[in-house]
């Protein structure tokens, strides 16, 4: 099973972290921009179900995914994913099966890694800068956000959608475009 364990912090000094992780000697490995297309089944019941398909693009590399994450736990996130070559196909191949491309979307994403931990510090449209830790245990992930000053009782596990739509009511999950120049 490819169970992701992972934890947010929200509104974030960027900063302020990237000093701190640096100090840690954690490896940067750059800033990027995720192109996403996010796909459900035609009735929509995936959306309910917090469980989707994406294709994602960062510069010419481009993954499909499957993930669900129904009870938004630190450890209840599925994903399997894999890289392939041609994304226009793949719309094609997913919408011939049944999927609907339902949202466009894109995000900043500054990621770094120390020792287990993958740190990505994600910048969305209109709200502010929040980041993950993910890492092989509930146990790692408290220690890595104490380490960095952060205090477990703030920690967020909703996903994405349930941080943008949860705490800062943007209705994502209605929405058929959330990138940095089309808001609808």
């Amino acid at each position: 099973m490819n169970k992701e364990i992972e934890v947010r912090f929200l509104e974030i000094d960027k900063n302020e972290l990237i000093k701190k992780l640096t100090k840690l000697g954690a490896i940067d490995n750059g800033e990027t921009t995720l192109n996403e297309i996010i796909f459900y089944d035609p009735e929509l019941s995936w959306l309910k179900e917090r469980r989707f398909v994406r294709l994602r693009t960062i510069g010419n590399i481009t993954n499909l995914t499957y993930k669900s994450n129904k009870d938004q736990t630190v450890d209840s996130a599925y994903e399997v994913e894999f890289s392939i070559t041609e994304p226009q196909e793949a719309v094609k191949f997913l919408e011939g099966i049944g999927l609907v491309a339902y949202r466009h979307q894109e995000k900043k994403r500054h990621t770094f890694v120390a020792k287990d931990i993958v740190i990505d510090i994600d910048t969305w449209p209109k709200i502010p800068t929040y980041v993950e830790f993910e890492g092989p245990s509930e146990e790692s992930l408290k220690n890595f956000s104490k380490l960095l000053g952060f205090s477990w009782s703030s920690a967020v596990f909703d996903d994405a959608r349930g941080v943008i739509e949860k705490h800062y009511n943007i209705p994502i999950g209605e929405m058929k475009w959330f990138t940095f120049k089309r808001w609808e």
